[in-house]
């Protein structure tokens, strides 16, 4: 018989190794699933994995788009990770990204036409506030009222989206732009645009703070006194309140925390490569940074290396839909294989595979 056996310790080395062999299994799964519907499973996976970085017909594009795709979804998933390790869910980081849009988005449109160099630095503040705005409510309803914070936050995404849109249609909404919804161009506002910094780079200010949030998030979990406090109520939280760790400080950094970078990710995002508010500006990084968040292991050296993988798979999905005409939806479950092979080999880091008989193991 097969059964599974509790090891004394976590495996360091399954730990680490789990994310790798989940990749692997993705790769297989998701060619079963693109055999399935017809296609070359092979050179769907080549499309998505190898063309993007080294093919020269499409590389000269695609490898600036790393960086863009890469640097929001790293961005909110370091401040997903410090709740997650706490055993705090914050999983509305989409509705956080989008308030902190709508925040920063309004503080800059309220000053056009103006070329003021603090506009930008105005917006950036904005957008932390909006995000962390966002985050206080399910946090302060747990602490008050011990409300779950999944649902609550989850709910609230679906609240910012209809605010988004009701933004684009109305007091956000482009007085010259003939009637149609969204607001102003960022990018025809140069005090309030976030363009490249190194042209054909990709490289622009959201990716610097996705770069600082990884030292910062390195830094606060192996250094600090707070990060300290994250590890111990993860992995003991009846230990951590006999430590003298205040769950509801905790609750609040955390949730505060991860709203503030996801909102940071929001204005970036609405400054830079999506260019306004639109009715359909969010595009899932919220939901997806969990998955980068757990594919990284949830150590920010992890998920920085998660998050270029994950944006591969953005670039690569988008071109596989190209050249071999897949469904989005069919790429979307590739990437969602990710997280569910992750969360499955990931019982071998506690556990231990036994085969023989239960007497004689």
């Amino acid at each position: 018989m097969i059964r599974l056996e509790k090891r004394p310790t976590p495996s360091q080395a399954w730990t680490w190794a789990t994310p790798v062999l989940a990749v692997l299994l993705t790769m297989l799964a998701g060619g079963l699933m693109f055999a399935l519907l017809g296609k070359d499973p092979v050179a769907a996976i080549k499309i998505i994995f190898y063309d993007p970085l080294f093919n020269p017909q499409f590389a000269a594009y695609s490898r600036p788009q790393l960086l863009v795709k890469a640097g929001p979804l790293i961005l909110i998933a370091v401040g997903l990770a410090m709740g997650f390790r706490a055993g705090i869910w914050n999983i509305g980081a989409e509705g956080q990204y989008i308030m902190g849009a709508i925040f920063g988005a309004a503080v800059g449109l309220a000053m056009y036409p103006s070329d003021s160099w603090m506009i930008f630095p105005a917006m950036v503040i904005a957008g932390a506030f909006g995000g962390f705005l966002w985050a206080m409510i399910p946090a302060v309803l747990k602490v008050v009222f011990g409300t779950n914070e999944i649902l609550v936050s989850l709910l609230l995404v679906y609240v910012a989206e209809k605010l988004m849109a009701a933004m684009a249609l109305g007091p956000l909404r482009n007085p010259e732009g003939g009637g149609f919804p969204g607001s102003r161009n960022f990018q025809g506002y140069p005090a309030a645009s976030n363009p490249e910094l190194f042209p054909n780079s990709g490289m622009h200010w959201g990716v610097v703070a996705a770069i600082i949030a990884v030292i910062f998030g390195y830094i606060l979990l192996s250094r600090h006194l707070m990060g300290y406090h994250i590890r111990l109520a993860g992995q003991s939280p009846r230990a951590a309140r006999f430590g003298g760790v205040s769950p509801a400080r905790l609750v609040i950094f955390c949730l505060g925390f991860g709203g503030a970078l996801a909102g940071l990710a929001g204005i970036f995002e609405v400054t830079g490569p999506a260019g306004q508010i639109t009715t359909s500006f969010n595009t899932g990084y919220g939901f997806t940074a969990i998955i980068v968040a757990f594919l990284g292991r949830l150590n920010p050296i992890g998920i920085l290396l998660a998050g270029l993988l994950m944006a591969l798979t953005y670039i690569g999905g988008e071109l596989a839909s190209f050249m071999l005409g897949l469904p989005s939806a069919a790429i979307q479950a590739f990437q969602g294989m990710l997280l569910f092979f992750l969360l499955g080999v990931d019982v071998l880091s506690n556990f231990r595979i036994k085969i023989g008989r239960e007497g004689h193991a």
